[in-house]
């Protein structure tokens, strides 16, 4: 008798807690993180501005006396376009070609030896291809730190370049000119930069970049009847750039990055 009392006591226990868990049992779900399918081509264009420097200006025909006082290139355009793909949630990697445009050289020597100074004036571009692998750093509210490296080669131009060489005090002054001469260099770079996921086929970047152009070199500067007794081409050494740029990203899958999905309704 005692047995068959604590079963009912038992059911009517489980019965009485069977609303509860039903209640329970149809409560939405925290949002999860959605499985996503990555791996995939993509397109990309970029647009940045550049802020380029020289490490060293040298001549054939400079001696021990003159000093180079001024080497820099005023800021210019960029452009480029690319085809890449995704890995993984965290792999990336692309092929790009890119146009710089001309920068305006503003250059300035002076020679102890007789006061003398020479005054440059020219200009620099570059077309620019490189290999570029990325990492992808993980995603916070759609956007994707990244980090990345490139390799490569520039075709590298100095245009329209002048030496005007004052002469001791202001007198004599005497012109040297050089036509456009281009020069295929050895490039790398480094990126760092944020990503923003507008849906996910479409991906917005910001990113800085330094680039390292190689070298660069003027033709022999000829005087303005085409003379010149001393062999005296301006050479450029260790062209870089530190870039800022935006870029865009189209990817071909219907994958890549979703950042959650609906709660779930979990239905026993």
């Amino acid at each position: 008798m005692a047995y068959l009392r604590k079963l009912a006591l038992a059911g009517a226990a489980a019965l009485g807690l069977a609303p509860t868990l039903t209640n329970a049992a149809d409560m939405p779900m925290p949002p999860m993180p959605a499985p996503v399918e990555f791996g995939g081509w993509y397109l990309r264009g970029d647009i940045g501005i550049t802020n380029q420097a020289v490490k060293k200006l040298d001549s054939p025909a400079f001696t021990p006396a003159v000093t180079v006082l001024e080497k820099g290139f005023d800021s210019s355009g960029s452009f480029g376009v690319g085809v890449g793909y995704q890995f993984n949630s965290w792999l990336r990697s692309d092929i790009t070609g890119e146009y710089r445009s001309k920068a305006n050289f503003n250059g300035l020597d002076f020679v102890s030896t007789n006061g003398q100074t020479n005054q440059y004036r020219g200009d620099k571009s570059e077309w620019l291809f490189l290999w570029n692998v990325y990492a992808d750093l993980g995603t916070w509210y759609g956007i994707t730190p990244f980090v990345g490296a490139g390799v490569g080669f520039d075709r590298l131009t100095i245009g329209n370049f002048t030496d005007t060489n004052i002469g001791l005090n202001g007198n004599n002054p005497a012109l040297g000119f050089s036509t456009d001469n281009s020069k295929w260099n050895f490039a790398w770079a480094l990126h760092a930069g944020a990503a923003y996921h507008v849906t996910p086929n479409f991906t917005i970047e910001l990113s800085y970049r330094y680039v390292n152009l190689g070298n660069g070199a003027t033709k022999d500067l000829l005087a303005p009847d085409g003379s010149n007794p001393t062999f005296n081409p301006i050479n450029f050494k260790n062209v870089y750039s530190n870039d800022i740029r935006l870029g865009v990203r189209w990817m071909f899958a219907s994958g890549g990055y979703a950042p959650y999905e609906e709660p779930l309704i979990r239905k026993y």
